[in-house]
């Protein structure tokens, strides 16, 4: 991305965060891409408050914890970084936790340890498929995609490793929510390459694009 597309989307998102300070989408895109520009201090404000909107928003918390470490501020960083953890943890969220553990040793700070596993015993019949998208509910009662629900290589990875109720959630509540709150045009390379990373980052797919 060049710097004067760079600005004309920090510009956008701005808009929106000023036509409905509640849209967290709209904050957590403004920090990064302020994060992505080199504006911290900025993007250390748009985290805060997508945070204040979502607390449960664990990668939030990575990207709040980058931006605090990039400004010198590494207890305030640690104390995020580990609440941010704790939040990735609980919801397994296995990348964000991830990437936050990482950080926190690069700043000499302690990782917590695991919560045990939960141990699913509701009596219903174990399906064989596990969904891989972080913080799925389903459990053993997950259920596989009976055929790629997109006919593109992405179709055929979500088939392989997200379960069919996850895939409704995309579909019917996240997606909407994405094309509304970002006021995304589908039509555009811009509003596409959104509606597509905001997919890939939902499902936990670790090839997530950066804009």
């Amino acid at each position: 991305m060049t710097p004067a597309e760079r600005t004309e989307q920090i510009a956008r998102y701005r808009n929106m965060v000023q036509g409905d300070p509640e849209d967290d989408l709209a904050q957590f895109r403004l920090g990064q891409a302020l994060m992505e520009d080199g504006q911290f201090p900025e993007a250390v404000e748009a985290f805060e408050r997508t945070l204040k909107l979502s607390p449960g928003f664990s990668r939030v918390y990575q990207y709040l914890g980058e931006c605090l470490i990039k400004e010198g501020q590494r207890d305030k960083a640690a104390e995020v970084l580990t609440k941010g953890w704790a939040t990735a943890d609980e919801r397994g969220d296995r990348l964000p936790r991830e990437a936050i553990a990482k950080l926190l040793v690069s700043i000499g700070a302690p990782v917590p340890a695991p919560a045990p596993p939960k141990v699913e015993d509701d009596g219903s019949p174990d399906t064989g498929f596990r969904c891989q998208r972080p913080g799925c509910m389903e459990g053993k009662r997950a259920k596989q995609l009976t055929a790629p629900p997109v006919p593109d290589e992405i179709g055929t990875r979500i088939q392989a490793h997200i379960c069919s109720a996850c895939w409704t959630l995309w579909l019917k509540d996240q997606s909407v929510k994405v094309i509304n709150e970002l006021r995304l045009d589908l039509s555009s390379d811009f509003g596409q390459g959104e509606y597509d990373r905001h997919m890939r980052e939902f499902f936990g797919f670790e090839d997530a694009p950066k804009a």
